[in-house]
């Protein structure tokens, strides 16, 4: 497709009538035509195709294209014309001279004799041959030669002469005396040239691409073309660069091509047009040419014509472009300087009538920055609404831009501060480089209360532990005289939660007295709220005793504040409390609920903090797969750069779900990650090292696993901490020995660790079977039973799973086969459901899969009697009954089924009547798969 005419069918008809026209004039009927059409509609093309028909014909053909840059010329486009190599050299050196003669300078008469000699030369060239004169874009030519072309046509009507014209539709005031005497002429015939019409795309996309193609095509290529021919052809070029094979791809997406394209139109108009629209692609619209007209200094009359021959060229529609790409290009193709002093002089225009913030503001933003000081107050509204917009990018050029306009002071750190934190909502390495300045200003006591919290969390997360000791300390000092107790309040929680993260600092803080306690008589919704209750309730929950009061805060910090930039950390902090706390069930609750409110956000990292608390909430409930898929999605939302000491709590979760599932080789890789140097002196530091240490003693790694260990427990001791619900270093010290080869330290330590009072049922549980493989196997089995019973009751499936396996090995050294082969093979299926394969082939190493023990066959001689006692339950009880012998807890049961936690007890209370058992790990003895097929 080298050209694209207009209308095709108005095209041809056109095309048809100049060749009659042609005929006409050979036999003596002198014809003229005047083609008129927008910009790019195609009458370049009609004239050269009917030209190469001409010559064809035998006609003599002289051709000239009018010029805006030659307009001044006086004949200038008669020059062109017999300037011409198909004309005789006698004939044209009699025209030079006529045409540099002293007439033209003359009088009107003058001037008219001297034309009348020129037409009297070209008439005398046709007595052998038909004459074709054709003149391009005839509305740039100078005066001189439309008067030359006006008297020629007059004088044409008997002659073998054919004269054709093109014009734009636009004409100047002195050439609508011209066009309306060429129409006046009874052998003067107009023609109008369209743009495209969707069935014209069509067709002429079909002149290249199959049929099918050019009709899929069409609808997409006229609402971006207009049907504007060198568009539409740009369009296809670009089409076809994306691909080679471009009949593949869906939708044609304008780009290179189509931006030339347009730029090309625009010069080819007149130069206002240019000019509005770039006036136009600054405004966004051409609905108020008042308003346009100010912007480029133009007279509304000119910025109505220009908008008017823009939508006659299909570059605008409704009075703005049809497509960004356009837009775009024309802003590119204006000089920096001038843009910048459009979109400045817009926004001044925009803000004096009363225009919203948002349009302002986006003016300001594409403006130099040299803003005045009324723009601080727009540009911080305006972030704002682009934050309800999702628009956060722009939400922080506004930011920043107002940053740059304000002089130094409170108001410029408030600034700065809110554009941090969007920032950080973005990416925690986004907001960086904006840390030292606000710390600077924390140091000088200009950060407001809302925002020393927040600031003092960001700064630890990127590592800067003593910088934000610092500055709370610097803080504090300035709020000592106690004038304001926002600040005050604000100093303490800030203090609080540095202590809570990071233990190690709780000596170079002030005691301003607890956030709570100290925020009396400031306002109640201020941010550091959210940051004082939840490093209180992190510090009950990792206290021993203290549990109930913690899942109590918890749920107070979730309900009170609502998720945003500056309570995001206080709710993960919520959020792990409640995991430590063993609430698992109300922890997954909040999370997904919070992560269902941002899923709709553009907030990568608010997606990416809730997805590692719900990958460590899997891993602690045992489902290692969907443990190690959330910690991967989190880690995929923002760079591992970005994570700064939070990278803790990633990959600690990560390391344990790839070693749990037997993925070694992921899991150590994750070890070479780069870590803070702070990293150890925090929270997730204490997690890390037992990850890292599991990973070791799932390896045989003996040595440096204890060596992980020990350290977390030193880190404890000198923090004068003991955290075992965050890091249970010595009952994993205890397994470490054991594999080792010396029970005896294993047990001292499990020992020491059930004397300081474990209370949470997974720690106890645990702790029980590290002891019972210590002790002598006569006493082994009532442990055993004991943390069976304990984990039973909990969420940790895979501790469940560990002391079934450990109970079961204990019976078959006791002798009791049957119900050893039980109780391992209800093991294997409890860990197999929990993708911990490494379990599974420790616990029978010689089946490769869950098929070999669909059917956990009853004990010999009971299948009848099982059968009977099975049909006494009804549908319910079955379905409970299958369920709590596969291993599942009465909370996963009760979520299964959709049922309360109670009704499960009751129900299970009922069974254990029915089928003579006194304990739910009795049940496999009497129940089998086999004999519930089709019940559940």
């Amino acid at each position: 497709m080298n050209s694209l005419p207009a209308n095709l069918f108005e095209w041809e008809n056109h095309l048809s009538a100049l060749r009659e026209m042609l005929r006409g004039a050979t036999q003596g009927r002198g014809r003229l035509a005047l083609v008129s059409g927008a910009v790019a509609s195609g009458k370049t093309t009609l004239l050269n195709t009917f030209a190469e028909q001409a010559i064809e014909s035998g006609a003599l053909l002289l051709e000239a294209t009018g010029s805006r840059a030659e307009r001044d010329l006086p004949f200038g486009i008669i020059r062109k014309i017999f300037d011409n190599g198909a004309m005789p050299s006698d004939v044209r050196s009699e025209v030079t001279a006529l045409l540099d003669g002293n007439g033209l300078e003359s009088t009107a008469a003058g001037r008219m004799h001297v034309m009348s000699q020129i037409s009297s030369v070209l008439l005398r060239m046709v007595d052998d041959r038909t004459l074709v004169v054709l003149v391009d874009d005839v509305h740039c030519g100078d005066d001189q030669s439309l008067q030359f072309l006006l008297h020629l046509a007059r004088r044409v009507r008997q002659a073998k002469v054919l004269i054709v014209l093109t014009e734009s539709p636009r004409l100047r005031q002195e050439q609508f005396t011209f066009h309306a005497e060429l129409l006046r002429q009874p052998n003067c015939v107009r023609m109008r040239l369209h743009m495209l019409t969707e069935p014209g795309v069509a067709e002429a996309l079909s002149g290249s691409l199959s049929a099918t193609v050019a009709a899929r095509l069409a609808p997409e290529c006229h609402r971006v073309s207009g049907g504007n021919p060198m568009l539409l052809r740009a369009l296809l070029e670009d089409w076809r660069t994306v691909g080679e094979h471009g009949e593949a791809q869906q939708r044609p997406a304008p780009g290179e091509a189509f931006a030339h394209a347009v730029l090309g139109c625009l010069h080819r108009g007149e130069p206002e047009v240019l000019e509005v629209a770039r006036g136009v692609a600054v405004l966004g619209d051409a609905r108020s040419p008042r308003l346009l007209g100010r912007l480029l200094d133009l007279s509304v009359s000119t910025v109505q014509q220009g908008v008017q021959d823009l939508h006659q060229c299909a570059i605008l529609e409704h009075n703005a472009f049809r497509d960004e790409v356009a837009r775009t290009a024309v802003l590119d193709a204006t000089p920096a300087t001038d843009r910048g002093a459009l979109h400045a002089r817009a926004a001044r225009l925009l803000h004096a009538d009363g225009a919203s913030a948002l349009d302002v503001a986006r003016q300001l933003v594409s403006a130099p920055q040299d803003a005045e000081r009324w723009t601080v107050p727009v540009l911080r509204e305006a972030a704002e609404f682009a934050l309800v917009e999702e628009e956060l990018e722009f939400a922080l050029r506004c930011l920043e831009h107002a940053h740059h306009a304000c002089g130094p002071g409170p108001e410029r750190t408030a600034l700065k501060a809110r554009l941090v934190g969007i920032a950080w909502r973005i990416g925690p390495a986004a907001a960086e480089s904006h840390l030292p300045e606000l710390l600077a200003d924390a140091e000088r006591g200009r950060l407001a209360p809302r925002d020393v919290a927040p600031i003092t969390s960001y700064l630890v997360w990127s590592g800067r532990l003593d910088a934000a000791a610092d500055a709370v300390a610097a803080l504090a000092r300035s709020a000592g005289t106690g004038d304001d107790p926002a600040m005050t309040a604000a100093v303490s929680a800030s203090a609080q939660w540095l202590t809570m993260l990071s233990p190690p600092l709780r000596d170079r803080l002030p005691t301003v007295g607890t956030g709570v306690t100290a925020a009396t008589g400031a306002p109640r919704d201020m941010a550091y709220l959210a940051y004082a209750h939840a490093a209180a309730t992190m510090s009950a929950a990792l206290t021993e005793g203290q549990t109930d009061r913690a899942v109590i805060e918890a749920e107070r910090v979730l309900q009170r504040h609502h998720l945003s930039d500056s309570t995001l950390q206080p709710l993960v902090v919520a959020l792990l409390a409640l995991v430590l706390a063993g609430r698992l069930d109300l922890a997954l609750s909040w999370c997904e609920r919070l992560l269902g409110e941002c899923s709709a956000r553009r907030a990568p990292t608010w997606q990416a903090l809730l997805s590692a608390v719900r990958a460590e909430i899997a891993l602690r409930q045992g489902d290692l797969q969907v443990a190690a898929h959330q910690a991967r999605s989190a880690m995929s939302r923002i760079s591992v750069q970005g994570w700064g000491v939070g990278i803790g709590l990633l990959l600690s979760t990560l390391i344990q779900a790839e070693t749990g599932m037997g993925h070694y080789d992921e899991a150590m890789a994750l070890l070479e990650q780069p870590l803070p140097d702070e990293l150890f002196q925090t929270l997730p530091g204490l997690l890390y090292l037992r990850a890292r240490g599991r990973c070791h003693l799932a390896t045989g790694r003996y040595h440096a696993a204890l060596g992980d260990f020990t350290a977390a427990g030193e880190l404890m001791d000198a923090w004068r901490m003991d955290m075992p619900l965050l890091t249970p270093w010595r009952v994993d010290a205890a397994e470490t020995w054991l594999a080792l080869g010396d029970p005896k330290r294993a047990r001292a330590l499990a020992e020491e660790q059930l004397r300081l009072g474990p209370e949470d049922a997974r720690l106890r549980g645990a702790l029980l079977v590290v002891l019972a493989r210590t002790d002598e196997l006569k006493r082994r089995v009532p442990r055993l039973k004991e943390a069976v019973e304990i984990l039973e009751g909990g969420d940790d499936r895979i501790q469940l799973a560990i002391a079934l396996g450990e109970l079961g090995r204990a019976y078959r050294s006791l002798g009791d086969f049957n119900r050893g082969r039980v109780f391992v093979r209800k093991a294997w299926h409890v860990a197999k459901t929990c993708g911990a394969d490494p379990l599974c082939r420790e616990l029978m190493p010689r089946h490769a899969d869950a098929g070999e023990f669909a059917a956990a066959a009853a004990q010999p001689g009971q299948g009848a009697e099982q059968q009977r006692d099975v049909e006494a339950l009804t549908e319910a009880e079955v379905r409970i009954a299958v369920l709590a012998a596969h291993g599942n807890t009465n909370r996963e049961i009760a979520s299964k089924l959709f049922v309360t936690v109670s009704t499960v007890e009751q129900h299970l209370t009922r069974i254990y009547r029915k089928l003579n058992v006194k304990r739910r790990r009795d049940l496999p003895a009497k129940l089998s798969d086999s004999s519930l097929t089709g019940t559940v």
